[in-house]
């Protein structure tokens, strides 16, 4: 009985202290941290980054970085995002998830334990619990399209994704780099077919904007257009911007391409409503 209770008081006051600091970061404007799975390296460790609008409309986006999953460009996929989101006053979570090696299943879940975290916390960050999207980029945009497509309640499927240059088949269109680190050298085609979210769209899929480069060599426009195609057979609103120029990470993410992208976004994003 004695250690149940020490158990008990450790965790009210853990508790307490992640509810200050949660409170002190809100009052200082600074962005909000929290860790959701402990790890010894940025690769092992999970930790979601809230960036609070200052005229918080009520909509908020999950941003997943891409990477290939064996890294994240979590600056200029992420916390750069957050921070564009804010002046449109959208509330921004930035997703460090850990690196799979292989594990399939670790990087849907660090992004459901995100929306989680999300949905628990609407209230004290100004979200509307059913407005929070989902946003990726590369790879990233494979995890998103996970999270859109793989969601088994309600709670964890997002009101809609936005899914940039996304890699979104892990077949013969896949980026082998991307596939690789999330299943393995020698996946089966159980696995591949699991994880080409293109298959996984059926009508309780949240409505999709999506955008890719028609000379991005890197992961080719056709996982965008997959993806478009089966929202449509599927009756899920869909919009896909192609872009004429860019590559991949459309030219440094700066320039007439970055901007069109982001400007036709904020605005489907903002329709919904």
């Amino acid at each position: 009985m004695k250690k149940l209770f020490c158990r008990y008081v450790v965790w009210v006051l853990l508790v307490t202290v992640v509810n200050m600091t949660v409170v002190n970061s809100s009052a200082l404007g600074a962005p909000i941290t929290v860790e959701l799975h402990h790890g010894n390296s940025p690769q092992t460790q999970a930790v979601l980054t809230t960036y609070l609008a200052d005229k918080p409309n009520g909509i908020s986006v999950l941003v997943c970085p891409g990477g290939g999953y064996g890294g994240l460009a979590i600056e200029p996929e992420g916390h750069g995002i957050a921070r564009w989101l804010n002046q449109h006053g959208i509330t921004g979570f930035v997703l460090q998830y850990r690196m799979p090696k292989g594990r399939n299943t670790v990087p849907l879940e660090d992004a459901q334990k995100a929306l989680a975290v999300i949905r628990e916390h609407a209230k004290q960050w100004g979200v509307h619990p059913r407005k929070i999207g989902v946003m990726g980029f590369s790879a990233g945009g494979h995890l998103a399209s996970t999270v859109a497509t793989h969601a088994r309640n309600r709670n964890e499927r997002p009101a809609f994704s936005v899914l940039i240059y996304p890699v979104i088949s892990l077949g013969e269109h896949t980026h082998g780099g991307s596939r690789r680190n999330l299943l393995g050298n020698e996946p089966s085609d159980e696995l591949i077919a699991q994880y080409s979210n293109e298959l996984r769209v059926n009508r309780k899929t949240p409505p999709a904007f999506l955008t890719h480069a028609v000379d991005d060599t890197v992961v080719r426009k056709i996982n965008s257009e997959m993806y478009r195609d089966a929202c449509r057979d599927h009756g899920v609103p869909v919009e896909y911007l192609e872009l004429p120029n860019g590559g991949h990470g459309l030219n440094g993410y700066q320039g007439t391409s970055w901007d069109a992208w982001q400007k036709a976004s904020i605005l489907w994003i903002k329709g919904l409503w």
